[in-house]
């Protein structure tokens, strides 16, 4: 009897180191499920900080070339000749293309190795500006909170008394769209993704907002970054150079 009883409090025993092998094994591969996504989160966040920082130094330095030249310059020649394109450009789509990085001195890709869109008003790509009948073309909204678009930049209509935004810079973030310093370029692989489709294929009217990986959200999933200039901080710089007509 007394063996039997052993017996059972040993069984007993090994099903709880048996339990709690099991409780931490399982702890450890949450522990480690927690740590892999902090990690990816981190990752992601430094990337867009990264993106953002050469989006900010490309800003400067189209405001310094149009304060040194008299204007702002044209798109890049091609996905991999990053100088500016020698052709003029009359109309949006035409002016709308790749950063130039090389005539601008500036890293030409974002974090994620995806050249940078760049997108100016044709006129402010011919010196000496037209000020007095040239009209900023870009427009800029935004998804808030509520799902609902607003302007960020721009509005409606943009005219001589409703002036909107002279340039605009777009990276198309980690996932979808955008072209690699190689000239390859990355496909859509979502379907609801509107907000970033319209990016894709825009050359007036751009869209910003919140990362969100929700496919069923207003706008769909969307990791685009996009940065403007207003016309008033382009004017001012242009004026201290005394390059403004």
């Amino acid at each position: 009897m007394a063996a039997y009883k052993k017996l059972a409090i040993n069984r007993r025993r090994q099903r709880g180191a048996a339990l709690l092998l099991l409780l931490a094994m399982t702890s450890v591969g949450a522990a480690t499920l927690l740590v892999s996504a902090l990690n990816h989160d981190n990752n992601q966040l430094r990337r867009n900080q990264l993106t953002l920082t050469r989006m900010a130094q490309a800003r400067d330095a189209l405001i310094g070339f149009a304060a040194a030249n008299g204007r702002l310059p044209r798109p890049a020649t091609s996905a991999t000749d990053g100088r500016e394109a020698l052709a003029p450009c009359a109309a949006e789509q035409d002016c709308t293309g790749f950063l130039p990085w090389v005539t601008l001195g500036v890293d030409g890709a974002d974090a994620w190795g995806k050249l940078l869109r760049y997108s100016v008003t044709p006129g402010y790509t011919q010196a000496p500006l037209q000020r007095i009948t040239l009209v900023a073309t870009k427009t800029v909204q935004e998804r808030g909170s509520d799902g609902e678009l607003f302007y960020r930049a721009g509005q409606s209509s943009c005219d001589l008394g409703a002036q909107c935004a002279p340039l605009v810079l777009l990276s198309h973030g980690r996932s979808n769209f955008g072209v690699s310093m190689l000239g390859l370029a990355q496909p859509n692989t979502d379907a609801g993704n509107l907000d970033e489709q319209q990016n894709a294929g825009a050359s007036t009217h751009f869209i910003s907002g919140a990362a969100s990986t929700d496919a069923n959200g207003p706008g769909g999933a969307f990791d685009d970054l996009v940065l403007s200039v207003p016309l008033d901080t382009l004017y001012k710089q242009m004026a201290a150079a005394r390059r403004l007509p």
